[in-house]
C-alpha cells in the first residue's frame, strides 16, 4: 500500500510526538496537527489497517517497524530541507512550511544529492 502525503504526515507527527513524550494518543496527534477527532480516527484506522501502526488497548499509538522507517525518512527530509532553506536566507517559519511540502515529493536521488552536498560543505 503506497502512502499518500497525509499518511506520511500522520506517521511523522506520531514519530515527533513519541520523541517528546512517552505516550502518544490520537488526541495528541489531532491537537498537534489541528485536525478533528473524526479525521484523526479515520487516518489512524487506515494506518493501522496498512500495518503502519498499532493501537494498544489503552489507546496509545505505536509505529510499526515499517511505519517508523517511513516516519524517520520523512522527518530526516524535513529537517535537512528546512536547514537548506534557512541557509539560503528563508525565515524559519517559511522554511519549515516549505520543507513540509517538499519532503513528500522529492526523489530519493535528489535528497541524497542534497545531503551529500551539505556533508561536503561541513
Amino acid at each position: 500500500m503506497r502512502l499518500q502525503e497525509s499518511g506520511e504526515m500522520y506517521l511523522e507527527t506520531i514519530y515527533v510526538l513519541s520523541q517528546q513524550q512517552n505516550i502518544v494518543r490520537a488526541v495528541d496527534v489531532g491537537e498537534h496537527m489541528g485536525y478533528s477527532k473524526p479525521s484523526v480516527s479515520r487516518a489512524v484506522g487506515l494506518l493501522k489497517q496498512g500495518g503502519y501502526l498499532t493501537v494498544e488497548d489503552t489507546g496509545h499509538l505505536q509505529l510499526s517497524q515499517e511505519g517508523r522507517q517511513i516516519a524517520e525518512k520523512i522527518y530526516a527530509r524535513h529537517t535537512l530541507l528546512k536547514e537548506v532553506l534557512m541557509r539560503l536566507g528563508v525565515d524559519e517559519q517559511t522554511a519549515a512550511e516549505d520543507a513540509c511540502k517538499m519532503e513528500h515529493v522529492i526523489s530519493d536521488a535528489t535528497f541524497r544529492a542534497i545531503s551529500n552536498h551539505l556533508a561536503e560543505e561541513r
